[in-house]
């Protein structure tokens, strides 16, 4: 049966028939979005939430569903916003919270869903975590909210992702003085899931901004979140494990919601991550 309901427009509008479908996700049209390139409200020269709401008829008439925005936190724009300062806020250019709600509503009164990024595997050197857990004392929970080492050849196994800038995966803290992990650029200190702290604090993440409205995650490099000696720090169990645990509280509290992976890996290794049947992790994955 044909469940569309079409609108005046260029293009018909895809929407779901039932909107607590909880199967919504499976012929999604989805549209992505970078706020600050997409329409400037203010004429600063910088796209905001403002102006994206302004826009939202356009993209529904493309005949897409499901808008899927980057990173939008606070930020020091090292790496286009995937260093994150802030969990629980937006860069200033593109508005505010209120601002970002005021979207979310609009886009889910035109049948539009909404699906924003989130970086859990590090953050920005300037996160206010890592500014206290450089200083915290060496094996204090704090500390430990990050990958330290006083051995630099720890992890040898591991691949250098970015080989034109990075020769290592360790960067040297002079605060800590201690050696601190990355998997990406050396200002994106990764969170140690080790710490049973890091998945709370990133659980209550996940809830803020649910509770505020959106569709679901598009979680950034997930295969790196658990790092083992003798590993190539890919795709450990472990780090199964951590999604497991995401997906379980995902449900236990919400219903209807989008857990979207990056898990850029060969086909053999995605097929884990969809889980089994009776333990599932995402929905979908993306490159």
């Amino acid at each position: 049966m044909d469940t569309r309901h079409y609108t005046t427009g260029a293009h018909p509008a895809l929407q779901t028939a039932m909107p607590d479908d909880p199967l919504w996700y499976m012929d999604a049209v989805i549209y992505q979005v970078h706020v600050k390139a997409f329409y400037d409200s203010n004429n600063d020269g910088i796209g905001d939430f403002a102006g994206l709401a302004q826009k939202l008829d356009y993209i529904r008439d493309l005949g897409v569903n499901t808008i899927w925005v980057m990173p939008f936190y606070p930020s020091p724009m090292l790496d286009d916003g995937y260093d994150v300062a802030n969990y629980e806020d937006v860069h200033p250019p593109y508005g505010n919270r209120t601002d970002f709600k005021a979207f979310v509503r609009a886009a889910h009164e035109r049948g539009l869903r909404v699906v924003t990024e989130l970086i859990v595997n590090h953050t920005s050197d300037q996160h206010p975590w890592f500014q206290a857990a450089r200083r915290a004392p060496k094996g204090s929970a704090k500390r430990d909210y990050y990958v330290w080492s006083d051995d630099p050849k720890k992890y040898a196994g591991t691949r250098v992702i970015f080989t034109d800038t990075e020769s290592s995966n360790w960067a040297w803290d002079p605060v800590a003085e201690q050696h601190y992990w990355h998997r990406f650029f050396s200002h994106q200190p990764d969170l140690n899931f080790d710490n049973p702290r890091v998945l709370r604090a990133v659980l209550r993440t996940m809830h803020f901004w649910l509770d505020m409205g959106v569709d679901g995650f598009r979680l950034d490099a997930i295969p790196y979140l658990v790092e083992r000696e003798g590993t190539s720090n890919e795709n450990n169990p472990e780090t199964h494990d951590v999604i497991k645990a995401i997906r379980a509280d995902l449900d236990k509290h919400y219903t209807g919601k989008l857990l979207l992976a990056e898990a850029n890996m060969w086909p053999e290794d995605v097929s884990q991550y969809f889980g089994e049947a009776t333990s599932a992790t995402w929905h979908t994955t993306s490159r």
